[in-house]
């Protein structure tokens, strides 16, 4: 017989089919029919919900992907073929000791033994990575705010190993480090308050929080990023990386399923992995994509048993670090809700650097941190520390700290980090007695905006949300990672460039990240450089005509005080 139970809501919780053999096929035909009829009625509600920007936005939500142009693509598809022709080429010649190679070889009693890396990852790494690999790991040698000092470096082996000539090229302009409010500084209240605390505490704990590394320190910070996100409880963690990576297998295991945006970062993929849970992957902001997977899972449940989820996690970020976008918050909230899941929003980047109070994307739409089950944040970019956060309603925290891997085995917090994180944060919710946070949050979303206007103005294709500090612009071709990078270093500019694997293929980039520390003369410093060398490697692919603003050019914070 079939023991068939009609999808239900009982106290918040989804209830779905089970299906089982039998030999009743009317009653299967009815289920059939009421399933399909379910279906179609989400489909009507679906249409009667329309999100539209007015309805939901207090402004225009404004996020600017220009597709790829033909001709660049299929050049570029033919750059990394030509790549891997002549890879193959030189390990042809290396084979035959034509070529020297500098590849450190295994020790004889190890050549029986099964590789460690798969064969592409040799591959690529040789015969690709290494042409520019100069472009990473650069050594610098004083604070990394809006300018730093990089110790020159050069190679005799075409980038295998590299020796430090003693130059060093003294105030390059800092385009590339995560320092939104400009807290990462060795003078000024947060370096002497860290200082303080060093002499006080010392620099390391040796132990963790269940131990003896629970420091007044640690209770103090966690009450105040509570009450500066407006949730019940918070818990601290000493590696930004590790606060999601080891904390979402706490939340979901076997029998549950994750529901994770498709460009989400490496530490919410791995902790969806460790988890055991079921993954499913929505297109990047794509609320279509999200609702489609949502109904899905409520109607078919778990694979082969079609039993209901132990329960559903969205995994979003603020902020997406590689685009440059902001999550579409309400209509993922809205979501949640009619669907009865769980959301994790990782506001890594966020944090600090959106919103009129500097609370990140909720406080960017104004909506109730309530909302959202789940805020984590990292302490690493507008704080100028280290570590990460969670924060929640009080049972879920409880629940944390006894569970958490990051709670139980990890090292407690330095103290100086703590305390640096305390004293930036008292200075964003001005409660420093100054005005010195709120006159940097302000100065951010004003660099943002010059910043990306201008770029675009000048015929760069950039990624991301008007509001977005984080400034992707795309290079595409492999040749012009390398060239874009050393060129831009020659002009006194440091910058980041990033290409395959950690993005598409043919979306290689260059990504700036504008900071609040940032003055006028840097800005259009960076910005001439940048033009100059768009020029130089032919970069200016956008074909949307960006009209002259005068407000871009003369802004009013231009002869403000600059931080």
């Amino acid at each position: 017989m079939y023991d068939r139970r009609i999808a239900a809501r009982v106290k918040g919780k989804v209830y779905k089919t089970v299906v089982r053999p039998a030999m009743m096929y009317g009653l299967e035909t009815v289920a059939l029919i009421l399933s399909q009829f379910v279906i179609l009625f989400w489909k009507c509600l679906q249409n009667h919900n329309v999100w539209h920007n007015a309805s939901v936005y207090n402004k225009p939500f404004v996020e600017s992907f220009e597709e790829t142009p033909l001709l660049v693509a299929v050049l570029t598809y033919m750059g990394y073929g030509i790549l891997t022709l002549f890879g193959y080429l030189r390990d042809f010649l290396r084979d035959w000791n034509f070529e020297k190679c500098h590849v450190a070889k295994e020790r004889d009693e190890q050549k029986d033994f099964v590789p460690l890396y798969q064969d592409f990852e040799n591959f690529y790494t040789r015969n690709l990575y290494m042409r520019i690999r100069d472009n990473w790991n650069r050594p610098i040698c004083s604070v990394p705010g809006a300018r730093m000092d990089v110790m020159e470096r050069v190679t005799h082996d075409y980038n295998w190993t590299f020796k430090h000539t003693g130059t060093v090229l003294f105030d390059v302009i800092n385009m590339g480090s995560y320092n939104y409010l400009g807290f990462a500084e060795n003078s000024g209240l947060c370096a002497n308050a860290a200082v303080e605390a060093a002499m006080k505490y010392g620099l390391g704990v040796c132990g963790t929080r269940h131990e003896i590394g629970n420091l007044d320190k640690h209770e103090e910070l966690e009450k105040l990023v509570a009450r500066f996100l407006g949730v019940e409880s918070s818990m601290v963690f000493g590696m930004g990386f590790a606060t999601n990576s080891m904390n979402i297998p706490t939340l979901a295991g076997k029998g549950c399923l994750i529901l994770s945006d498709e460009l989400n970062h490496a530490s919410l993929v791995l902790g969806a992995r460790l988890s055991g849970s079921t993954i499913r992957v929505f297109k990047h902001n794509n609320m279509q994509s999200l609702e489609k997977l949502l109904r899905d899972a409520i109607v078919h449940g778990q694979p082969r048993t079609h039993r209901p989820w132990k329960k559903i996690l969205i995994l979003v970020e603020g902020i997406y670090s590689m685009e440059g976008s902001i999550v579409r918050l309400p209509e993922v909230i809205a979501l949640k809700k009619k669907y009865k899941a769980y959301l994790y929003l990782d506001e890594a980047h966020s944090i600090g650097a959106l919103g009129p109070g500097g609370r990140g994307v909720v406080d960017y739409f104004g909506l109730d941190p309530c909302d959202v089950d789940i805020m984590m944040g990292t302490f690493t970019k507008s704080f100028g520390a280290a570590g990460g956060y969670i924060g929640g309603n009080k049972e879920l925290i409880d629940y944390l700290r006894t569970h958490s891997h990051s709670a139980i085995y990890a090292t407690s917090m330095s103290p100086p980090v703590a305390q640096q994180i305390i004293t930036s944060m008292k200075c964003i919710m001005g409660e420093d007695g100054t005005t010195l946070g709120q006159e940097r949050l302000c100065q951010l979303s004003k660099n943002t905006t010059y910043f990306r206007r201008r770029l675009q103005e000048m015929g760069f294709i950039i990624y991301g949300n008007n509001d977005s500090p984080v400034v992707p612009l795309m290079l595409y071709m492999p040749a012009k990672i390398g060239a874009f990078g050393r060129e831009m270093l020659k002009r006194n500019i440091g910058t980041v460039v990033v290409g395959f694997p950690a993005t598409p293929i043919i979306e290689s980039r260059a990504r700036f990240c504008v900071s609040a520390a940032h003055t006028k003369e840097m800005l259009d410093t960076a910005l001439n450089a940048i033009s100059e060398v768009g020029d130089l490697l032919q970069l200016k692919y956008s074909r949307h005509a960006w009209p002259s603003d005068e407000e871009t050019n003369h802004f009013s914070y231009l002869d403000s005080h600059q931080d």
